[in-house]
């Protein structure tokens, strides 16, 4: 249950977001809904893996490069659902540190 209302505040997140910042573009809200499914199976399965591998650069930057992988995270889920674009590296930094914060948020 927490999985699904976790998925359902990101795609309100991907929803308003979207619309607010001009970097990023969403088709239609079935777009949204496979955007935010696809960022938690990234976030779930891939994440972790990538965060293990950057550990020494991670430890480094003291916990900044996380903001890098989420970025990447959001270019990569960009890049695997048609009508969901990100602009830039800059835009899907600032979209992903904004749903890191709604998530951080939504988890409290």
């Amino acid at each position: 249950m927490k999985i699904i209302v976790q998925w359902l505040v990101n795609f309100l997140a991907i929803i308003v977001f979207a619309y607010v910042l001009p970097g990023i573009k969403i088709e239609s809200f079935y777009v949204a809904l496979v955007a935010a499914v696809i960022l938690g199976l990234l976030n779930t399965l891939l994440k972790p893996i990538i965060l293990v591998i950057t550990l020494p650069i991670n430890i480094l930057t003291l916990g900044l490069f996380t903001l890098v992988i989420n970025a990447l995270m959001v270019m990569f889920a960009a890049m695997l659902v048609p009508g969901f674009m990100v602009a830039s590296f800059w835009w899907a930094l600032l979209f992903g540190l904004i749903i890191s914060v709604v998530n951080f948020l939504a988890s409290r």
